[in-house]
């Protein structure tokens, strides 16, 4: 009997426990510290962002006074005139194509400022560096900003945004004091500029050449390589899932479908999504914003890079190494530039060098004298089989190459270049006569 009694004690004892036990289950709050909310992946900045004025940016200054043209490619005067501009207040702007009789008098008449930009900028992008008092305006490309300093009258000063490649034209206007201060402050200095001369192209196209010779500097830079790792977190969505190997020349990075390829041989990266949506037509103004938003995400402008070209039906953007003192940079194998193709919603292609040119040696500095204009076109034309409608464009720029001495070395060295048929090509030492070299 008490086997019995002790029995149901130990019972009843168990039964309550699982009460108690079952009870705080059911009731239990884990005190759990609230979290913070945090993206996936850190924000990752490999070099520099930068702003729409720094990118899509003028690459020529040309003074157009009494018959003459003196002109300046320097970075120094370009930001000075653009920050001027930024100041301004843009109004009234219209379609004006049918109104011009004359296109090249309208961009080359006396009292004119043509700012030249290299590639067709969309007027919706470049609302976020001049000040347009209207809400909406007309939807446009434009290569030239064209300043007239005589054509105003006491309420309207006038500025034309021209698209040289359609011949379009829009005007806008704004206050003659503006006007007033840009011919004191600019168009009336600007004959301590180099003398240009003007050379058509075509009906539709004039380039503008120097009359003299040209002083350019040659420079070397120790380059720095940009971190892979950088890369690979700014580009793949998630980096984890993402398998490093080593190939011949460098790296390759993948996560089944995108992959990453960095050849240190040539110090290019090229990031490939065969998964993005192929042949979708954008419009200029959203292929060239998220071009640009989407080197800025990962802080990728590395150097001065300049907005040159885009292409709507293939999505391509192109941006390209400029130098210290404002000329193009161009490279055989695609080191001075970056380029993007764009699906409907993702990057497709992404083409950049590796490196960043942060350590200039200075006392490695080289004065070198270029041939004017005249003589490069006596050259050109002089060459067999040359046709001149197929001429597209003549600039001064540098030559981007591996010192022939020290190979761990970047040259700039200055060089003529033309674009021929759609393609650039570079006119070498031996075509010129050989250039003239003095020390700095």
């Amino acid at each position: 009997m008490r086997y019995e009694k002790i029995k149901s004690a130990i019972l009843g004892i168990l039964v309550l426990v699982s009460i108690v036990l079952t009870w705080n289950l059911w009731t239990y709050q884990p005190n759990y510290e609230t979290m913070q909310n945090s993206n996936y992946v850190a924000e990752v900045n490999v070099s520099e962002k930068q702003e729409v004025q720094k990118i899509v940016t003028p690459d020529q200054i040309l003074y157009h006074i009494k018959g003459a043209h003196y002109g300046t490619n320097s970075n120094t005067d370009i930001e000075k005139i653009i920050k001027e501009l930024s100041l301004w207040s843009f109004y009234d702007v219209k379609n004006y194509t049918d109104k011009v009789s004359n296109f090249k008098e309208l961009t080359q008449g006396n009292g004119n400022t043509e700012i030249a930009f290299p590639g067709e900028v969309p007027i919706e992008l470049y609302r976020n560096v001049l000040n347009f008092k209207e809400k909406k305006i007309p939807s446009f490309n434009f290569d030239r900003i064209i300043i007239n300093v005589e054509n105003s009258d006491k309420e309207n000063g006038i500025v034309y945004f021209v698209s040289s490649v359609n011949q379009q034209v829009y005007i806008s206007h704004i206050s003659p004091a503006y006007l007033s201060n840009f011919n004191h402050n600019f168009y009336k200095n600007a004959e301590r500029f180099p003398r240009y001369f003007a050379y058509n192209l075509s009906d539709k196209r004039t380039i503008f050449l120097p009359e003299k010779e040209t002083d350019m500097m040659e420079y070397k830079y120790l380059p720095v390589t940009l971190p892979s790792d950088d890369f690979k977190d700014a580009l793949f969505s998630d980096p984890s899932f993402v398998q490093k190997s080593f190939i011949q020349q460098g790296e390759e990075y993948t996560n089944g479908s995108s992959k990453m390829t960095v050849n240190n041989s040539s110090n290019m990266l090229i990031y490939v999504n065969p998964t993005a949506e192929n042949d979708y037509i954008e419009k200029p103004y959203e292929l060239l914003k998220r071009s640009i938003d989407f080197v800025n995400e990962h802080g990728g402008w590395s150097d001065s890079y300049h907005y040159v070209s885009k292409n709507e039906t293939n999505g391509s953007v192109t941006f390209r190494l400029y130098s210290i003192d404002g000329f193009p940079v161009f490279n055989e194998t695609g080191l001075s530039e970056i380029t993007e193709v764009w699906g409907k919603d993702e990057i497709n292609k992404y083409v950049r060098p590796n490196i960043s040119l942060e350590l200039p040696l200075r006392t490695e500095m080289q004065k070198m004298t270029l041939p004017s204009g005249h003589d490069v076109l006596k050259l050109l034309q002089g060459r067999k089989n040359f046709r001149p409608e197929l001429l597209e464009d003549l600039v001064l720029g540098y030559q981007m190459g591996r010192d022939s001495e020290e190979k761990k070395l970047i040259l700039l060295e200055p060089a003529w270049y033309y674009r021929y048929d759609k393609t650039w090509g570079q006119l070498s030492m031996d075509d010129l006569g050989g250039l003239k070299h003095g020390l700095e």
